[in-house]
């Protein structure tokens, strides 16, 4: 995938306010923030039509992007998005600063590998997560987290305990205790052999 894609050239914004993001939007710019770190907030305006091609991707919201402000490289991460509620318009983007040697926390997609295999063993694949909360430091950063299904057998679930993070990962809801081993996928018995399993016995 093309670098171009997760970097960004904006513009720092004086004029706040409803108002100015109104005006923003009409001509096709999008009112943003950058904050975190030991720095103050950052009030900036990005291009419309190029964030919305690269928030396209996937991997926009798990990667380490490059904003351009007047000739400083900030990077970031992707922490909120506003859309609007039924047309293709961002409204608004909120990027968290990411600093070397300072931890991340973070969510990032998870990708289910062999799930046709499941299917030939006449399992029904259930999705319990399709993103996982994480932290770590930014060079650990992982693009999506694997769940290959290849070896499970019809009627397991596998949990967050189950699944190995990439070196320098930690899933967040491990970290809280007891209870809080989420179910990440099952894979099910048809509902009528589930069914007729109940009945015999």
């Amino acid at each position: 995938m093309s670098d171009a894609i997760f970097t960004l050239n904006a513009e720092v914004r004086s004029d706040l306010g409803k108002g100015a993001s109104r005006r923003l939007r009409h001509a096709d710019k999008v009112p943003a923030i950058i904050y975190g770190g030991h720095q103050p907030a950052l009030s900036i305006t990005l291009d419309h039509s190029k964030l919305l091609k690269a928030q396209s991707f996937e991997a926009f919201y798990s990667h380490i992007l490059t904003i351009n402000v007047g000739g400083e490289e900030v990077k970031a991460i992707v922490k909120a998005m506003q859309r609007h509620p039924f047309k293709p318009k961002v409204l608004h983007v909120d990027f968290q600063r990411v600093e070397a040697g300072h931890e991340l926390h973070t969510t990032v997609p998870v990708h289910f590998l062999n799930e046709d295999a499941a299917g030939k063993k006449g399992g029904v694949v259930v999705h319990g997560l399709n993103e996982v909360e994480i932290t770590c430091l930014p060079q650990d950063l992982p693009e999506f987290i694997e769940v290959d299904l290849a070896d499970v057998a019809v009627g397991v679930t596998l949990h967050l305990s189950d699944i190995k993070a990439p070196k320098g990962v930690k899933f967040v809801q491990l970290t809280k205790g007891e209870g809080h081993d989420l179910p990440v996928v099952s894979v099910n018995k048809p509902a009528g052999k589930a069914e007729e399993e109940t009945a015999a016995e």
